[in-house]
């Protein structure tokens, strides 16, 4: 029994979800998203939420339950909030800046990192060692997130590079005499 999937997802106002051909769309403020329904899973759309329960009693419609509950809440949050993922860059010299499609990173390379913003993804820098990734869909946002750290993860021992906001780096002392 999947306790995240007994409940049901509130749709809230200004957000409406429709179901067409075995899709899932939710449209709200943020844009339109979709997703296909499992063939394990039933998806009711009352007023004010849509409840998922598995359509039979096998093994994989009871696996599937909890985690289609958790994609149909990450569509609705979408299109009401987006998501947000804020990077932080330490370093001396570590730097960053949108400049038009692009996100310019100084990064102690011999080069500057230039990496392409794509389509329904909104970066901000606030300051030049903050890099705020926001979008609609949470899985696109982690992935840029992560490509964007993979370009300098933090070391153990100065703990230089780009972490996730709220990350801890484990910290290593340094060579003794």
């Amino acid at each position: 029994m999947s306790r995240i999937g007994k409940k049901p997802v509130p749709v809230p106002a200004g957000v409406t979800a429709s179901v067409d051909d075995r899709v899932l769309s939710v449209k709200g403020p943020k844009g339109v998203m979709s997703m296909p329904m499992s063939d394990d899973i039933s998806y009711d759309i009352s007023e004010g939420q849509i409840a998922v329960t598995p359509a039979n009693e096998t093994k994989r419609a009871r696996a599937f339950w909890g985690m289609q509950r958790t994609l149909v809440s990450n569509l609705v949050i979408g299109v009401s909030d987006g998501f947000i993922k804020v990077l932080e860059i330490t370093g001396v010299g570590y730097r960053a800046s949108v400049q038009g499609a692009n996100l310019k990173l100084q990064l102690g390379y011999s080069h500057d990192v230039d990496f392409a913003i794509p389509d329904g993804i909104t970066i901000k820098t606030p300051d030049q060692t903050t890099v705020e990734i926001s979008g609609s869909d949470k899985q696109r946002v982690g992935q840029v997130a992560a490509e964007i750290r993979r370009w300098r993860k933090p070391e153990p021992y100065k703990g230089k590079g780009i972490k996730y906001r709220g990350e801890k780096i484990f910290r290593k002392e340094g060579k003794k005499k």
